[in-house]
């Protein structure tokens, strides 16, 4: 190289190693921040977020999430095309935007009727002529209802055969209290505190919803599910019967530019830390991993997509058992297997009803004593249930099914416990008065 050449070659060397090594020392300490839109501050999605961003900054201090309070599915969408947040919950019915790309499933979400006592609405034909309170425009229970009523024959947004209220859910749970409609409905997961107030504190009642099979010819993402006996009060119960309704599951969602490394990351919080979630949110426990080929409702990101495989093996073995087993499995070999499973569910059942059977005890405990140290006792005795069952559910000793059956039992007890001691140290500053 001739010498004239020689200090620019080096000059542009030295700057363009700098160059590389700003860059990756901006990288090695960026901070990510990212935007979750959700709903109401009330819901299930709001919720939910609020726990996912503080078990993500515990194990990732470089990802902050800030939960985001909107107005629903339409309005997620928007944000997240607007790059004015990076992630956002909608339902698995949500139109899709093409930017989006999916990147978990997370808890089911069921139909929720409810009608007044003295409406005489039984059914949900039976809501022709009536006054029905609906979530906002834009939200997900609002756009699911009108599929709902069209499937039913009450008409269209254009010309409805009923009159259709939409207002925000508190609004909402007053005007069915108050009388002012004859009927509300919205999409939630099971178990919600706002729902349970409502039913224990209005005269009315839930309404079955069935015909799930004729509604999947149309909307084929939609799910055959239950409202479980006693879900939203054990002791009326609320509701009285188990009850058959349709359901659609929650999905996490992000933008097709979204930083591959931050998604995966997230991703793996929700399933590797999920323990730790389920903590703060008990309704994430019905959160799994897609099955193979699975078809979310749109394309995954990169991010998730690289979580999903991680664990995924080469070609060969892969389907070498599989190769395998072709030739040495028979049919008696099948019916053992699956009279496996029947006796493997059973005693997933069987382990979830015996922690209830100890809730139910330690309820009937905390409602004969009168000692303060005696409740902090049974509190302490409760949250190890809760840890051992969590730990159960991880090791697949119990089944998501019969979590969801334990958690409503264990939040009643907890409402027990709050005002037995309450009732008890009010005792107390009356005597000592």
């Amino acid at each position: 190289m001739q010498p004239k050449f020689t200090l620019p070659f080096v000059l542009l060397s030295v700057l363009a190693a700098i160059g590389f090594t700003v860059q990756w020392v901006h990288s090695q300490n960026r901070v990510h921040q990212l935007v979750i839109a959700t709903g109401s501050k009330e819901g299930e999605y709001y919720a939910f977020a609020e726990a996912l961003a503080t078990v993500v900054s515990r194990h990732h201090p470089k990802i902050k999430i800030t939960v985001k309070e909107t107005a629903g599915a339409q309005e997620n969408l928007e944000l997240l095309d607007q790059k004015a947040a990076q992630l956002a919950i909608v339902q698995s019915d949500t139109p899709s935007r093409p930017t989006a790309r999916a990147v978990a499933y997370l808890f089911p979400e069921v139909f929720h009727l409810v009608a007044r006592a003295n409406s005489q609405i039984q059914s949900v034909q039976d809501l022709r002529g009536k006054r029905v309170a609906l979530m906002p425009k834009g939200s997900g229970s609002y756009n699911l209802f009108w599929l709902l009523s069209q499937h039913y024959g009450l008409g269209s947004q254009a010309q409805p055969g009923f009159t259709p209220l939409p207002l925000p859910p508190q609004q909402a749970y007053a005007a069915l209290q108050q009388g002012d409609v004859d009927a509300l409905f919205r999409v939630m997961a099971l178990g919600n505190p706002a729902m349970s107030e409502l039913l224990k504190t209005s005269r009315s009642q839930l309404v079955a919803i069935d015909q799930v099979d004729s509604l999947r010819l149309s909307l084929p993402y939609l799910e055959a599910s239950t409202i479980p006996k006693g879900t939203y009060d054990g002791a009326g119960p609320i509701p009285p019967e188990t009850l058959p309704v349709v359901g659609v599951r929650a999905v996490l969602i992000t933008g097709e530019d979204a930083n591959t490394e931050v998604i995966q990351e997230i991703t793996r919080t929700l399933f590797d830390f999920r323990n730790e979630i389920v903590a703060i949110y008990p309704r994430a426990a019905t959160m799994r991993l897609p099955e193979s080929g699975e078809n979310l409702g749109l394309p995954l990101h990169p991010g998730a997509q690289a979580f999903y495989d991680k664990d995924r093996p080469i070609f060969l073995v892969e389907y070498a058992e599989p190769i395998g087993l072709m030739f040495s499995v028979g049919v008696l070999a099948v019916s053992g297997l699956w009279q496996l499973r029947l006796w493997l569910q059973g005693r997933q059942k069987n382990r979830a009803d015996l922690y209830n059977q100890k809730i139910l005890a330690l309820i009937e405990q905390m409602q004969q004593t009168e000692d303060l140290d005696e409740l902090e006792a049974i509190r302490t005795q409760l949250f190890e249930i809760l840890r051992r069952v969590v730990i159960d559910l991880d090791i697949d000793k119990i089944s998501p099914e019969s979590f969801q059956s334990f958690v409503f039992p264990w939040e009643v007890a907890m409402t027990t416990l709050r005002h037995r001691e309450m009732i008890v140290m009010n005792q107390r500053t009356y005597q000592n008065n």
